[in-house]
């Protein structure tokens, strides 16, 4: 009974930020006013239930606040967001998932490396930008993955994302020069990344 009315209360949030999303958008723009933990706030809402795409939140952001405290809000929002969302999956779906992984061999199977692997792996796939994040949650959450791993990958991997998408909005309302720079560091990033993921895959064999 418990997951169901936790269910029913996220599901009722989403169908909430659905029909008010262009009240909320409109009043988010304002809150750099007020104050920046009701930006963070909000972004995190509209992280967690992606009725808009989430790199357009980002440069909304990054074109309040600038490049970098606009990138350390929006991974603020990005990061609470994805650690309720894992949380979330794991109380509610976990059971549910592992009989489905369970059933299947191959499945199982994969899913075990992954476990073995989680910390990389999560932390390499925060650093693609084109892996849907609510993959990555759902199937941390629903895996033997620990929180902490889970927490302290998702939360690193997703710092560059989150200070592109800030560089690129704020990008549209000045000069910025920095939309370059912090493109380069990304793509750095990746491929440093994948370098030496492949350089340890190979010291295991």
């Amino acid at each position: 009974m418990q997951k169901i009315l936790l269910f029913l209360f996220y599901t009722s949030i989403a169908i909430a930020i659905y029909v008010y999303q262009v009240p909320l958008l409109l009043w988010f723009q304002q809150t750099k006013e007020s104050s920046i933990f009701l930006t963070m706030f909000i972004g995190t809402l509209f992280a967690l239930f992606p009725i808009i795409p989430f790199p357009i939140i980002g440069g909304i952001i990054g074109a309040m606040y600038g490049t970098f405290l606009g990138g350390f809000v929006t991974w603020v929002a990005s990061t609470l967001a994805s650690l309720i969302m894992f949380l979330f999956i794991r109380y509610v779906f976990q059971s549910w998932g592992l009989k489905i992984i369970n059933r299947y061999e191959k499945l199982d199977m994969i899913t075990r490396m992954f476990e073995r692997n989680a910390f990389i792996t999560i932390l390499v796939s925060r650093l693609i930008p084109f892996i849907p994040s609510i993959i990555v949650n759902a199937y941390s959450a629903v895996s033997r993955v620990s929180f902490l791993s889970y927490a302290v990958a998702s939360s690193l991997g997703k710092i560059p994302a989150m200070l592109l998408f800030a560089v690129l909005g704020h990008s549209l309302v000045s000069s910025n020069q920095e939309v370059v720079i912090v493109i380069g560091i990304y793509a750095l990033i990746i491929v440093m990344t994948i370098y030496f993921y492949s350089k340890w895959k190979k010291s295991l064999n």
